[in-house]
């Protein structure tokens, strides 16, 4: 989230530095990196008043994008409950900005047909889709000829443009991620509906699931080879910090597909105001427990292999949901 007091810390240094400089380096040092944009970037547009009583509205400035780029991020999802924060001009303008910078962008667009439909990113000759959905709110949903999100009612099934959608990815991808922004907020357990529907995701198409919109991680599950990642927590805002559910730590998934060895770790990250670093010492514990803790009810293995980083495996012969 780049928009409000992140938005003005960006008035005063320089993009980059909304994250350490060891954060970055682990970065870079992927092939591609993906996150939720859970803002839009523009000078323009007004506050929406699709939903009354709405309190929060998130906007960064056009620099915001070299924030992203300061890290390497390829490509972003657009579906969730803030991207029209600023209505259609402001949504378009971030599209636009996204494009100027290199950025591909799913999971928002012009129109229903532009929304729902994923994209493709190849890197080191590996073609990787990623397809974003909302299950809120309604209000923001694309309508015809109306800009807006990707949006679905996931507790019931996954719609049919879905999963024809993660079909066709998967066909053109050696990869597809389904990206879900859903559940409701400082929710740290992950309902049963959600873990239906990933493993509907997987079977339509999807190799990763990596869901977010709780503000506090989750742990870890698997389908077959397949790993769920049902909320990964945040990465930047200048959010109020619940100090129970510690909405100020997320994770960073480093996936490995194809490699039997170390296909998914977990980095954790801490939160400052509108800055961003690696997590060390009590916080590091923290991420310990609670792994410790979600993932085995998940259906996986963890395994602390450095001070904030965490292994994620399938316990050998166990059921794969």
């Amino acid at each position: 989230m780049l928009g409000r007091g992140v938005a003005e810390h960006l008035a005063e240094v320089p993009p980059e530095e909304v994250w350490s400089s060891e954060l970055r380096e682990l970065f870079l040092s992927c092939e591609l990196v993906i996150c939720n944009l859970e803002c839009c970037i523009s000078e323009g547009g007004e506050p929406t008043r699709r939903i009354p009583g709405k309190p929060f509205f998130f906007r960064a400035p056009p620099v915001a994008t070299e924030s992203l780029r300061a890290i390497g991020v390829a490509a972003v999802g657009l579906a969730n409950n803030h991207a029209l924060d600023f209505e259609t001009e402001a949504l378009l303008d971030t599209l636009e900005l996204l494009e100027r910078s290199g950025i591909e962008a799913t999971g928002a667009g012009t129109d229903p047909e532009a929304a729902r439909r994923g994209v493709i990113v190849e890197r080191a000759g590996t073609r990787i889709g990623l397809l974003a959905v909302s299950d809120h709110p309604r209000e923001y949903a694309a309508g015809d000829d109306e800009p807006g999100i990707a949006c679905a009612d996931l507790t019931r099934g996954l719609p049919s443009w879905l999963t024809a959608e993660l079909g066709r990815l998967r066909e053109q991808a050696d990869q597809v991620i389904a990206f879900p922004h859903w559940g409701p907020n400082m929710n740290p357990q992950t309902a049963g509906w959600q873990r239906r529907a990933a493993a509907e995701m997987i079977e339509a198409g999807a190799t990763l699931l990596a869901g977010h919109s709780a503000h506090v991680f989750h742990g870890a599950g698997w389908v077959g080879e397949s790993p769920l990642l049902f909320d990964l927590g945040d990465a930047l805002d200048d959010y109020a910090v619940d100090s129970r559910l510690r909405n100020d730590i997320g994770v960073l998934a480093l996936w490995r597909p194809g490699s039997a060895d170390e296909p998914l770790e977990l980095v954790g990250l801490r939160l400052h105001y509108c800055r961003t670093d690696l997590a060390y010492g009590h916080d590091a514990e923290w991420i310990a427990t609670r792994l410790g803790d979600a993932c085995p009810r998940l259906g996986s293995s963890v395994e602390r292999v450095a001070e904030q980083r965490f292994r994620v495996t399938r316990p050998s012969g166990s059921a794969a949901r």
